[in-house]
């Protein structure tokens, strides 16, 4: 099999010695010791947080089909029909989508497509676009993306600061969904997706933040590296940086919960 190879691919990029990731752990929401890390509102721009998760007993995207796409839209569409409050919107699906809806997620920034050279040659974009969708909220602060890079990718986020607000927001819709859907997971991994840096919590927490100055410094990647950042153009993996503005995440993913990836992210950027 391909264990032993992946097993040293992850353990160098999550910068674990061993793969014993622990069982999932929010914090208590109730409670958090966070809020608003900018709340000058003069560095950060927006913040985001999301996961990935892939529906138990569906193959990952290079073995699936086009009727295993199509469940999974089915049976995801019909739980997010089922989440309460500021969590509920509605589903967009890709296959037959409107002109007038396809221009408003392009302008929303929320229409992922196919472009992707890595992700099409590794077979994600088979059937395309048949199975995919893009549920969110009136306010589109939470988002659901069915079938782009993993089965399912659940995010919040909004302008500003305000981290506590959009963690609260993304573990109340998991939570949520969980009542309706199962998701793939293994004792030591965490839970599963398409990708090997994506394992364990697969939480990535981001902000869009000013920092034209630091970001000219020749150590600023090493300055990141040290304190498991990483930046990004504004536009994601491998784009440039827009008018000094630096999308900064949490690196690491596997060997901590998800609680300890929001912190450690907070305490870098701040």
């Amino acid at each position: 099999t391909f264990k032993p190879l992946f097993d040293a691919v992850i353990k160098m990029y999550h910068k674990v010695d061993t793969i014993n990731h622990p069982k999932p752990d929010f914090g208590d929401i109730s409670k958090l010791d966070f809020g608003d890390i900018d709340p000058s509102g003069e560095m950060i721009v927006s913040t985001r947080v999301r996961v990935g998760r892939s529906h138990d007993g569906y193959s990952f995207p290079p073995c699936s089909n086009k009727e295993a796409r199509i469940d999974m839209l089915k049976k995801t569409e019909e739980a997010c029909a089922t989440l309460p409050g500021e969590l509920a919107g509605k589903m967009y699906r890709l296959e037959g989508m409107s002109k007038t809806d396809e221009q408003q997620l392009i302008d929303d920034h929320f229409l992922f497509k196919n472009d992707d050279r890595m992700l099409g040659d590794a077979g994600g974009y088979a059937d395309w676009p048949i199975g995919r969708g893009i549920f969110h909220n009136p306010k589109k602060t939470f988002l659901v993306w069915v079938n782009e890079e993993d089965h399912l990718r659940f995010i919040s986020m909004q302008m500003g600061g305000n981290l506590g607000e959009v963690y609260k927001r993304l573990v109340s819709g998991i939570q949520e969904l969980e009542k309706k859907l199962t998701f793939a997971k293994k004792d030591g991994y965490g839970y599963l997706t398409f990708c090997p840096t994506n394992l364990g919590t697969t939480c990535r927490a981001s902000v869009h933040i000013r920092i034209p100055k630091l970001s000219k410094l020749p150590e600023f990647k090493e300055f990141c590296e040290k304190l498991n950042l990483q930046p990004r153009g504004i536009h994601g993996e491998h784009t440039e940086s827009v008018g000094g503005v630096f999308d900064i995440s949490n690196k690491r993913r596997l060997g901590l919960t998800e609680y300890e990836a929001i912190q450690e992210m907070r305490k870098g950027v701040e």
